[in-house]
């Protein structure tokens, strides 16, 4: 089963852009970015374009073309980043029905549902206590 990526890959280009922006470079094209984050400059512009519709980047066309943060990076949580990229949730229940003779099989859902919600819940509170900002700090430590 392969880990999800999404929410690591668009946070990974939201701190370039930060960086890239602090730096005094206000846009970087999706190929700047893929170099950093190592990855097709396709998956790059489908992340920034799911960013862009939830207001976190946008994008210039023409001369000059490419991404900027939409908003300065301490008002960017990853909360925010994960409603924008997260297209399912972290973690998933059977794909078939389980045996309901089985005295397991009959309770495991409702049971492991309730866990996955609290999970989530408090997965969210503590992405929303993270910005981009913050990210680029830890990761400029390193």
């Amino acid at each position: 089963m392969a880990a999800n990526s999404r929410l690591t890959i668009a946070t990974h280009a939201l701190a370039w852009l930060a960086l890239a922006q602090r730096r005094g470079q206000e846009v970087l094209t999706s190929d700047q970015v893929a170099a950093s984050v190592n990855t097709n400059p396709v998956i790059i512009r489908r992340s920034l374009g799911d960013l862009r519709r939830a207001g976190l980047v946008t994008v210039r066309h023409g001369a000059g073309a490419g991404w900027s943060l939409a908003r300065p990076p301490e008002e960017i949580t990853l909360r925010q980043v994960y409603d924008a990229v997260a297209a399912e949730p972290p973690f998933g229940l059977h794909h078939t029905e389980p045996n309901l003779k089985c005295p397991v099989g009959r309770g495991i859902r409702p049971a492991l549902s309730a866990v996955y919600v609290r999970v989530e819940q408090a997965m969210q509170q503590e992405l929303a206590t993270t910005s981009i900002a913050d990210v680029l700090r830890e990761s400029l430590m390193r």
